[in-house]
């Protein structure tokens, strides 16, 4: 008839686009199916049962008293008591440390003054050296000009600068050997002045 006709032609129409498509519809084995449900289903079945078996009991512990033998307020107490000290030995670490650096700092000072120090006693030595130098060589200078000035007035050699006195006595030739002798002695130790004066200026 028209109408088997026209029901055939959907279902040849939809195997040739089965066979058309790149994909492949297998239909599931319902038998099969079954079996592994009803697996898994007594797997689960088993699973719960097990846990059901074996779940921890309740746990029953011996009644004690907790926070040994001290009292809430000795604790706090105990706790207010550790606080301090640690602050204390925080302070006292901090003084300490404090203290290390300024010892430290003034090791280091000393050391600096000691060095100085050994400087300024080396220059001192040197100069007191230098000084004895001058004086040993002034007093032998002195020596010379002195020696000299006496060989001089005790050979009656008239000196350049000095007056000459006419007849003189024995008085007045003994006073003007030694009004000349200090006269020279006078301008020997302005010109040794003099000459220190410049040595001075020039160092």
């Amino acid at each position: 008839s028209g109408e088997e006709q026209s029901s055939q032609a959907p279902v040849y129409q939809q195997q040739q686009e089965q066979h058309v498509s790149p994909y492949v519809l297998v239909t599931p084995n319902e038998t099969r199916r079954k079996q592994l449900q009803q697996i898994a289903k007594k797997e689960l079945d088993d699973l719960e049962q097990w846990k059901e078996e074996h779940r921890p009991g309740p746990i029953t512990l011996v009644p004690q008293r907790l926070g040994g033998k001290e009292s809430e307020a000795q604790v706090r107490q105990k706790q207010q008591m550790m606080l301090m000290q640690s602050k204390y030995q925080q302070k006292h670490k901090r003084e300490e440390y404090v203290k290390a650096k300024k010892a430290a700092e003034e090791a280091e000072i000393l050391k600096k003054k000691a060095i100085q120090r050994e400087k300024a006693e080396r220059l001192e030595v040197k100069k007191r050296k230098e000084e004895m130098q001058r004086r040993e060589m002034f007093l032998e200078d002195q020596n010379y000009k002195t020696n000299e000035l006496l060989n001089r007035l005790h050979l009656g050699l008239p000196k350049s600068d000095s007056c000459q006195i006419a007849n003189p006595g024995p008085e007045s030739t003994a006073w003007t050997r030694s009004h000349a002798y200090k006269q020279a002695l006078r301008e020997d130790d302005n010109r040794r002045l003099e000459e220190m004066k410049q040595e001075q200026r020039r160092k």
